[in-house]
């Protein structure tokens, strides 16, 4: 592992955990809403497809993806048109707030939330792009596969623990109770949050 530089992977790997995007917005959204266990649940969606990207890129499939550019193109549009209907399926809560109580939507399930936390990793076509410059900056070429793999668990572990530490803290009882207090204003900055990361992604130049 001497050559392999571990503490600079982890701290942007930490970085990009962090930063506020659409993993974290969900994950904080259906923690305050639906409670601790299906916020747990998304996270764990979105660290097994933090995971997937991870081996991915490690393995080689960046530099794939790198020289076939349709496969960035249909990664945005999927990514954005889901984004797009969170975006819409926010606003709809927000626009007609407790008049929805009459009618309920089905509550998130665990199977539900995981779902959507992968979903939003998956099609995210910035995920590959960070993981495919996290392992070719932090990795030379021709490091043995045990390093590489102890790479992948280490950066794996802190997403896990850093994504449901959202769950924990998002669906706490002061959290569930402003969201209650507050819920249209929730889903009304969900909506516009969403919807700007959606744009972003559509109008970004990857390459």
């Amino acid at each position: 592992m001497t050559d392999v530089n571990l503490p600079v992977i982890l701290f942007a790997a930490f970085i990009a955990a962090g930063s506020p995007g659409p993993a974290t917005l969900a994950i904080a959204g259906t923690s305050m809403s639906s409670g601790r266990r299906a916020g747990l649940a998304l996270a764990s969606g979105v660290t097994t497809g933090s995971f997937i990207w991870s081996v991915s890129a490690a393995f080689g499939l960046g530099a794939v993806m790198a020289a076939n550019a349709w496969m960035f193109e249909v990664a945005r549009y999927i990514g954005a048109a889901y984004l797009m209907w969170l975006a819409l399926k926010a606003a709809r809560s927000a626009w007609y707030g407790n008049k929805l109580t009459t009618n309920p939507l089905p509550l998130t399930t665990p199977c539900r939330a995981y779902a959507k936390g992968l979903a939003l990793h998956l099609t995210n076509p910035k995920a590959i792009l960070f993981f495919g410059a996290l392992y070719a900056i932090g990795i030379p070429i021709g490091t043995p596969p045990a390093a590489l793999i102890t790479v992948i668990v280490a950066v794996g572990i802190q997403s896990l623990i850093m994504f449901h530490l959202y769950a924990v803290i998002f669906s706490s009882a002061p959290m569930a109770s402003a969201y209650a207090r507050a819920k249209r204003w929730f889903e009304g900055f969900f909506a516009l949050a969403f919807g700007a990361i959606a744009i972003k992604v559509l109008t970004a130049k990857i390459g």
